[in-house]
Protein backbone atom coordinates (compact mmCIF):
# COMPACT_ATOMS: atom_id res chain seq x y z
CA UNK A 1 0.00 0.00 0.00
CA UNK A 2 1.11 3.58 -0.67
CA UNK A 3 2.85 5.12 2.38
CA UNK A 4 0.85 7.97 3.93
CA UNK A 5 3.67 10.46 3.51
CA UNK A 6 3.80 9.97 -0.29
CA UNK A 7 0.24 11.32 -0.42
CA UNK A 8 1.48 14.67 0.85
CA UNK A 9 3.56 15.54 -2.24
CA UNK A 10 1.86 18.92 -2.88
CA UNK A 11 2.79 20.06 0.65
CA UNK A 12 6.03 18.11 1.15
CA UNK A 13 8.12 21.30 1.38
CA UNK A 14 5.53 22.89 3.69
CA UNK A 15 5.73 19.92 6.07
CA UNK A 16 9.53 20.21 6.24
CA UNK A 17 9.15 23.86 7.24
CA UNK A 18 6.53 22.81 9.81
CA UNK A 19 8.84 20.22 11.38
CA UNK A 20 11.58 22.84 11.84
CA UNK A 21 9.17 25.45 13.17
CA UNK A 22 7.56 23.15 15.74
CA UNK A 23 10.83 22.77 17.61
CA UNK A 24 11.40 26.53 17.55
CA UNK A 25 7.89 27.31 18.79
CA UNK A 26 8.51 25.54 22.10
CA UNK A 27 10.56 28.01 24.06
CA UNK A 28 13.60 26.84 26.01
CA UNK A 29 12.73 28.49 29.33
CA UNK A 30 11.94 25.25 31.17
CA UNK A 31 14.64 22.63 30.43
CA UNK A 32 12.62 19.52 31.35
CA UNK A 33 9.46 20.67 29.60
CA UNK A 34 11.53 21.69 26.59
CA UNK A 35 13.25 18.28 26.54
CA UNK A 36 9.87 16.52 26.68
CA UNK A 37 8.38 18.69 23.93
CA UNK A 38 11.46 18.37 21.74
CA UNK A 39 11.31 14.59 22.15
CA UNK A 40 7.64 14.61 21.11
CA UNK A 41 8.21 16.59 17.93
CA UNK A 42 11.39 14.66 17.18
CA UNK A 43 9.55 11.31 17.09
CA UNK A 44 7.55 12.59 14.14
CA UNK A 45 4.47 10.60 13.23
CA UNK A 46 2.57 10.82 9.96
CA UNK A 47 1.60 14.51 10.44
CA UNK A 48 -1.76 13.78 8.78
CA UNK A 49 -3.58 16.61 10.59
CA UNK A 50 -1.25 19.47 9.62
CA UNK A 51 -0.94 17.96 6.13
CA UNK A 52 -4.72 18.24 5.70
CA UNK A 53 -4.62 21.86 6.90
CA UNK A 54 -1.86 22.65 4.39
CA UNK A 55 -3.58 20.79 1.55
CA UNK A 56 -6.85 22.64 2.16
CA UNK A 57 -4.89 25.90 2.36
CA UNK A 58 -3.30 25.22 -1.04
CA UNK A 59 -6.53 23.88 -2.57
CA UNK A 60 -8.33 27.11 -1.63
CA UNK A 61 -5.46 29.47 -2.60
CA UNK A 62 -4.77 28.27 -6.14
CA UNK A 63 -4.00 31.71 -7.55
CA UNK A 64 -1.48 32.66 -4.84
CA UNK A 65 0.81 31.20 -2.19
CA UNK A 66 -0.47 30.24 1.23
CA UNK A 67 0.05 32.81 3.99
CA UNK A 68 2.10 32.63 7.21
CA UNK A 69 -1.22 32.33 9.06
CA UNK A 70 -2.03 29.12 7.16
CA UNK A 71 1.36 27.73 8.17
CA UNK A 72 0.88 28.76 11.79
CA UNK A 73 -2.57 27.12 11.85
CA UNK A 74 -1.00 23.84 10.71
CA UNK A 75 1.59 24.13 13.49
CA UNK A 76 -1.10 24.89 16.09
CA UNK A 77 -3.10 21.87 14.90
CA UNK A 78 -0.12 19.56 15.41
CA UNK A 79 0.63 21.10 18.82
CA UNK A 80 -2.94 20.51 20.02
CA UNK A 81 -2.90 16.94 18.70
CA UNK A 82 0.45 16.20 20.35
CA UNK A 83 -0.68 17.68 23.68
CA UNK A 84 -3.78 15.48 23.64
CA UNK A 85 -1.68 12.36 22.96
CA UNK A 86 0.56 13.08 25.95
CA UNK A 87 -2.44 13.37 28.27
CA UNK A 88 -4.13 10.29 26.75
CA UNK A 89 -1.02 8.19 27.35
CA UNK A 90 -0.95 9.19 31.02
CA UNK A 91 -4.66 8.37 31.45
CA UNK A 92 -4.30 5.06 29.58
CA UNK A 93 -0.99 4.21 31.31
CA UNK A 94 0.51 3.47 27.89
CA UNK A 95 4.27 2.88 27.82
CA UNK A 96 4.56 2.86 24.02
CA UNK A 97 3.10 4.90 21.17
CA UNK A 98 4.02 4.51 17.48
CA UNK A 99 6.59 1.98 18.64
CA UNK A 100 8.54 4.45 20.80
CA UNK A 101 8.40 5.11 24.58
CA UNK A 102 5.76 7.61 25.71
CA UNK A 103 6.72 10.87 27.41
CA UNK A 104 5.47 9.78 30.83
CA UNK A 105 7.43 6.52 30.65
CA UNK A 106 10.62 8.54 30.04
CA UNK A 107 10.03 11.69 32.11
CA UNK A 108 7.36 10.61 34.63
CA UNK A 109 3.67 11.50 34.92
CA UNK A 110 4.22 14.94 36.42
CA UNK A 111 6.41 16.19 33.57
CA UNK A 112 4.16 14.53 30.97
CA UNK A 113 1.03 16.27 32.29
CA UNK A 114 2.86 19.59 32.51
CA UNK A 115 4.26 19.12 29.00
CA UNK A 116 0.76 18.54 27.66
CA UNK A 117 -0.55 21.61 29.51
CA UNK A 118 2.42 23.61 28.24
CA UNK A 119 1.68 22.66 24.61
CA UNK A 120 -2.01 23.49 25.00
CA UNK A 121 -1.06 26.88 26.47
CA UNK A 122 1.50 27.58 23.74
CA UNK A 123 -0.96 26.62 21.02
CA UNK A 124 -3.61 28.90 22.56
CA UNK A 125 -1.19 31.83 22.61
CA UNK A 126 -0.22 31.34 18.95
CA UNK A 127 -3.88 30.87 18.09
CA UNK A 128 -4.81 34.21 19.64
CA UNK A 129 -2.06 35.86 17.60
CA UNK A 130 -3.72 34.80 14.35
CA UNK A 131 -6.09 37.74 14.99
CA UNK A 132 -9.11 35.90 13.57
CA UNK A 133 -11.91 35.52 16.12
CA UNK A 134 -13.81 32.83 14.22
CA UNK A 135 -10.67 30.70 13.88
CA UNK A 136 -9.90 31.20 17.59
CA UNK A 137 -13.42 30.00 18.45
CA UNK A 138 -13.10 26.92 16.22
CA UNK A 139 -9.80 25.74 17.68
CA UNK A 140 -10.79 26.62 21.26
CA UNK A 141 -13.83 24.38 20.80
CA UNK A 142 -11.48 21.56 19.82
CA UNK A 143 -9.65 21.74 23.15
CA UNK A 144 -13.00 21.50 24.99
CA UNK A 145 -14.07 18.60 22.76
CA UNK A 146 -10.87 16.66 23.47
CA UNK A 147 -11.54 16.87 27.21
CA UNK A 148 -15.23 15.96 26.71
CA UNK A 149 -14.31 12.90 24.66
CA UNK A 150 -11.78 11.70 27.22
CA UNK A 151 -14.33 12.13 30.04
CA UNK A 152 -17.00 10.24 28.07
CA UNK A 153 -14.59 7.40 27.37
CA UNK A 154 -13.55 7.20 31.02
CA UNK A 155 -17.13 7.20 32.32
CA UNK A 156 -18.28 4.52 29.84
CA UNK A 157 -15.57 1.94 30.49
CA UNK A 158 -17.03 -1.60 30.45
CA UNK A 159 -20.58 -0.20 29.90
CA UNK A 160 -22.36 -2.57 27.52
CA UNK A 161 -25.27 -0.17 26.97
CA UNK A 162 -23.14 2.26 24.96
CA UNK A 163 -24.78 2.79 21.56
CA UNK A 164 -23.13 3.25 18.16
CA UNK A 165 -24.39 6.84 18.30
CA UNK A 166 -22.57 7.35 21.63
CA UNK A 167 -19.43 5.85 20.10
CA UNK A 168 -19.60 8.13 17.05
CA UNK A 169 -20.12 11.17 19.27
CA UNK A 170 -17.08 10.25 21.35
CA UNK A 171 -15.08 9.61 18.17
CA UNK A 172 -16.01 13.09 16.98
CA UNK A 173 -14.86 14.69 20.22
CA UNK A 174 -11.60 12.72 20.51
CA UNK A 175 -10.50 12.61 16.86
CA UNK A 176 -12.74 14.30 14.29
CA UNK A 177 -13.27 17.67 15.99
CA UNK A 178 -9.64 18.73 15.52
CA UNK A 179 -9.58 17.69 11.85
CA UNK A 180 -13.00 19.22 11.12
CA UNK A 181 -12.45 22.55 12.84
CA UNK A 182 -8.88 23.03 11.60
CA UNK A 183 -10.05 22.22 8.05
CA UNK A 184 -12.74 24.90 8.31
CA UNK A 185 -10.26 27.32 9.90
CA UNK A 186 -7.85 26.89 6.97
CA UNK A 187 -10.70 27.62 4.56
CA UNK A 188 -11.69 30.75 6.50
CA UNK A 189 -8.11 32.03 6.38
CA UNK A 190 -8.37 31.66 2.59
CA UNK A 191 -11.54 33.79 2.71
CA UNK A 192 -13.72 31.25 0.90
CA UNK A 193 -17.52 31.35 1.05
CA UNK A 194 -19.30 30.12 4.18
CA UNK A 195 -20.78 27.25 2.15
CA UNK A 196 -17.32 26.05 1.06
CA UNK A 197 -15.98 26.42 4.60
CA UNK A 198 -18.87 24.27 5.91
CA UNK A 199 -18.20 21.61 3.25
CA UNK A 200 -14.55 21.46 4.34
CA UNK A 201 -15.60 21.20 7.99
CA UNK A 202 -17.73 18.19 7.02
CA UNK A 203 -14.86 16.70 5.01
CA UNK A 204 -12.75 16.81 8.19
CA UNK A 205 -15.62 15.53 10.35
CA UNK A 206 -16.34 12.45 8.25
CA UNK A 207 -12.66 11.82 7.55
CA UNK A 208 -11.89 11.99 11.29
CA UNK A 209 -14.69 9.58 12.19
CA UNK A 210 -13.57 7.13 9.47
CA UNK A 211 -9.98 7.46 10.70
CA UNK A 212 -11.02 6.57 14.27
CA UNK A 213 -13.15 3.61 13.19
CA UNK A 214 -10.23 2.26 11.13
CA UNK A 215 -7.89 2.62 14.12
CA UNK A 216 -10.41 0.74 16.27
CA UNK A 217 -10.68 -2.08 13.73
CA UNK A 218 -6.89 -2.38 13.51
CA UNK A 219 -6.84 -2.94 17.29
CA UNK A 220 -8.41 -6.33 16.48
CA UNK A 221 -6.85 -7.17 13.12
CA UNK A 222 -3.29 -5.86 13.30
CA UNK A 223 -0.19 -6.94 15.21
CA UNK A 224 1.42 -5.35 18.24
CA UNK A 225 4.50 -4.50 16.15
CA UNK A 226 2.41 -2.71 13.53
CA UNK A 227 0.26 -0.85 16.06
CA UNK A 228 3.14 0.21 18.29
CA UNK A 229 1.03 -0.84 21.29
CA UNK A 230 -0.45 -4.17 22.49
CA UNK A 231 -3.19 -5.46 20.16
CA UNK A 232 -6.60 -5.66 21.85
CA UNK A 233 -5.64 -2.96 24.34
CA UNK A 234 -8.87 -0.96 23.83
CA UNK A 235 -11.09 -3.88 24.78
CA UNK A 236 -8.84 -4.82 27.71
CA UNK A 237 -9.20 -1.30 29.11
CA UNK A 238 -12.99 -1.38 28.73
CA UNK A 239 -13.12 0.99 25.76
CA UNK A 240 -15.93 -0.52 23.65
CA UNK A 241 -15.40 0.42 19.99
CA UNK A 242 -17.46 -0.22 16.85
CA UNK A 243 -16.38 -3.87 16.27
CA UNK A 244 -17.33 -4.77 19.87
CA UNK A 245 -20.61 -2.84 19.86
CA UNK A 246 -21.68 -4.61 16.67
CA UNK A 247 -20.49 -7.98 17.99
CA UNK A 248 -22.54 -7.53 21.16
CA UNK A 249 -25.70 -7.69 19.02
CA UNK A 250 -24.74 -11.26 17.98
CA UNK A 251 -22.82 -12.68 20.92
CA UNK A 252 -24.75 -12.42 24.22
CA UNK A 253 -21.96 -14.09 26.23
CA UNK A 254 -19.65 -11.20 25.32
CA UNK A 255 -21.78 -9.05 27.67
CA UNK A 256 -20.94 -11.25 30.66
CA UNK A 257 -17.20 -11.15 29.92
CA UNK A 258 -17.21 -7.35 29.65
CA UNK A 259 -19.40 -6.80 32.70
CA UNK A 260 -17.01 -8.78 34.90
CA UNK A 261 -14.13 -6.79 33.33
CA UNK A 262 -12.28 -9.90 32.13
CA UNK A 263 -11.60 -10.87 35.74
CA UNK A 264 -11.22 -14.61 35.09
CA UNK A 265 -8.31 -16.23 33.31
CA UNK A 266 -8.92 -16.47 29.57
CA UNK A 267 -11.79 -13.95 29.57
CA UNK A 268 -10.05 -11.40 27.35
CA UNK A 269 -8.91 -14.04 24.85
CA UNK A 270 -12.45 -15.43 24.70
CA UNK A 271 -13.88 -11.95 24.15
CA UNK A 272 -11.43 -11.26 21.32
CA UNK A 273 -12.37 -14.58 19.71
CA UNK A 274 -16.09 -13.73 19.93
CA UNK A 275 -15.51 -10.40 18.18
CA UNK A 276 -13.49 -12.14 15.46
CA UNK A 277 -16.26 -14.74 15.04
CA UNK A 278 -18.95 -12.09 14.58
CA UNK A 279 -19.87 -9.61 11.85
CA UNK A 280 -18.58 -6.81 14.09
CA UNK A 281 -15.37 -6.11 12.20
CA UNK A 282 -17.08 -6.26 8.77
CA UNK A 283 -19.89 -3.94 9.90
CA UNK A 284 -17.32 -1.52 11.30
CA UNK A 285 -15.50 -1.60 7.93
CA UNK A 286 -18.77 -0.71 6.20
CA UNK A 287 -19.31 2.18 8.62
CA UNK A 288 -15.78 3.49 7.94
CA UNK A 289 -16.36 3.20 4.18
CA UNK A 290 -19.62 5.16 4.52
CA UNK A 291 -17.89 8.05 6.31
CA UNK A 292 -14.96 7.98 3.85
CA UNK A 293 -17.41 8.34 0.94
CA UNK A 294 -19.17 11.25 2.65
CA UNK A 295 -15.83 12.96 3.32
CA UNK A 296 -14.86 12.90 -0.36
CA UNK A 297 -18.30 14.16 -1.42
CA UNK A 298 -17.79 17.30 0.67
CA UNK A 299 -14.81 18.31 -1.50
CA UNK A 300 -17.27 19.13 -4.28
CA UNK A 301 -16.74 22.92 -4.08
CA UNK A 302 -12.99 22.78 -4.69
CA UNK A 303 -11.49 23.38 -8.12
CA UNK A 304 -9.41 20.51 -9.56
CA UNK A 305 -5.81 20.59 -8.31
CA UNK A 306 -3.07 18.33 -6.97
CA UNK A 307 -4.02 19.31 -3.41
CA UNK A 308 -7.70 18.56 -4.05
CA UNK A 309 -6.81 15.10 -5.36
CA UNK A 310 -4.47 14.51 -2.42
CA UNK A 311 -7.34 15.16 0.01
CA UNK A 312 -9.39 12.47 -1.76
CA UNK A 313 -6.41 10.09 -1.80
CA UNK A 314 -5.77 10.55 1.93
CA UNK A 315 -9.37 9.61 2.73
CA UNK A 316 -9.08 6.50 0.53
CA UNK A 317 -5.70 5.65 2.06
CA UNK A 318 -7.23 5.70 5.53
CA UNK A 319 -9.78 3.07 4.51
CA UNK A 320 -7.10 1.15 2.60
CA UNK A 321 -5.15 0.57 5.83
CA UNK A 322 -7.63 -2.22 6.54
CA UNK A 323 -6.64 -4.29 3.48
Amino acid sequence: MTPATSLFTPVEADLRILADNLKQLVENRHPKLFAAAEYLFGTGGKRIRPAIVLLISRATMLEQDITPRHRRLAEITEMIHTASLVHDDVVDESDMRRGVPTVHSLFGNRIAILAGDFLFAQSSWYLANLDNLEVVKLLSEVIMDLATGEIQQGMNRFHINVSIEDYLEKSYYKTASLIANSSKAAALLSEVSQETADHLYNYGRHFGIAFQIVDDILDFTSTTDTLGKPAGSDLKSGNLTAPVLFALEEKPYLEALIERQFAQQGDLEQALALVQDSQGIQRARELAAYHTKLASEHLCDLSPSESHQALINIANYTLGRLY
